[in-house]
């Protein structure tokens, strides 16, 4: 695809364009000449900053090659530990502008000045959503994973998500302060703690490149699957406690009391309230039940 010249771009904005890399000397070259290449047709001010994760090949070599900032881990943290870093380097170096890629060329460069335009009207985080044209490649647990977390995402900060696992994103210094807690992946925390901040998120609809490597990050479609869910549920703890506990409880205490009206029903037509196990099965159920409602509302009143 072929970029013209963008007349409105920024050159006072101070951009950085961020690509963590873990033995990827095979294309970590080409995506920085391809960024390069990009926005050289733009008046954008960046710098090119390879966040080598404890790589073993020439991945560090070649980057410095190709004219990037090189920042080493002395050893493989992974994804997560990594862009917590890359945070750290944002701000050292006065990022006004982040755009964070990847090393396998797996999001087309050709979008980067379309992400930093739409942080330029306004929007914080910007998400490059590999489903928005409808053209993403993945296996079927994976695509109903992605899925159930736009659904959720949708739901929680009432905006329209459709890929909240991208690693395609452009965003400001302000969201890069966010903490980040997570040690498995960052593209969520980092949606959901925008969301809670009440900060504008975006996306743009991109299509992607197949990459020589599959995905570090999950072992295979099961346990992609297994992950989501969790942290699903995580995001639900974290965002709504109140909603996600209160739930919780009330299913307890609803099968609790409903097993109390019919033990009463058994006494009134009986006189009799049966074994008495039930009796103490439906007492423990209505106990549980307003108990974890009750951590609904203090973890409410604690969350951050």
């Amino acid at each position: 695809m072929k970029v013209t010249k963008i007349q409105e771009s920024n050159p006072l904005l101070n951009i950085i364009i961020s690509i963590p890399a873990y033995n990827e000397e095979a294309t970590i070259g080409q995506v920085i000449q391809d960024i390069k290449n990009t926005l050289k047709l733009t008046d954008y001010n960046y710098k090119i900053l390879v966040l080598n994760d404890g790589s073993t090949d020439n991945t560090a070599e070649i980057s410095k090659k190709n004219g990037a900032i090189v920042i080493s881990n002395k050893r493989n943290l992974g994804l997560a530990e990594t862009f917590k870093r890359e945070m750290q380097e944002f701000l050292t170096l006065k990022a006004d502008i982040i755009v964070h890629t990847d090393a396998d060329g797996q999001y087309p460069s050709h979008y980067i000045p379309e992400l930093i335009k739409k942080i330029e009207e306004g929007n914080d985080l910007v998400l490059g959503s590999r489903f928005g044209k409808g053209k993403y490649e993945g296996s079927i647990l994976k695509k109903l994973g992605n899925i159930t977390f736009a659904k959720v995402f949708s739901n929680l900060l009432k905006t329209n998500i459709t890929d909240t696992t991208t690693g395609f994103r452009a965003f400001t210094k302000e969201v890069a302060q966010l903490p980040l807690i997570n040690n498995f992946t960052y593209t969520q925390e980092q949606l959901i703690r925008a969301g809670k901040a009440k900060m504008h998120i975006a996306e743009i609809p991109i299509t992607t490149q197949e990459t020589p490597r599959p995905s570090r990050l999950f072992k295979n479609p099961f346990d992609y699957a297994i992950k989501a869910w969790i942290n699903i549920f995580r995001i639900y703890r974290d965002f709504e406690p109140l909603k996600f506990f209160g739930r919780i409880g009330a299913l307890f205490l609803g099968v609790g009391f409903l097993l109390g009206i019919w033990i009463l029903y058994l006494w009134l037509t009986t006189g009799s309230v049966g074994a008495l196990p039930r009796v103490i099965l439906s007492m423990l159920l209505i106990t549980t039940g307003i108990q974890i409602m009750l951590f609904g509302f203090l973890a409410d009143m604690n969350k951050k």
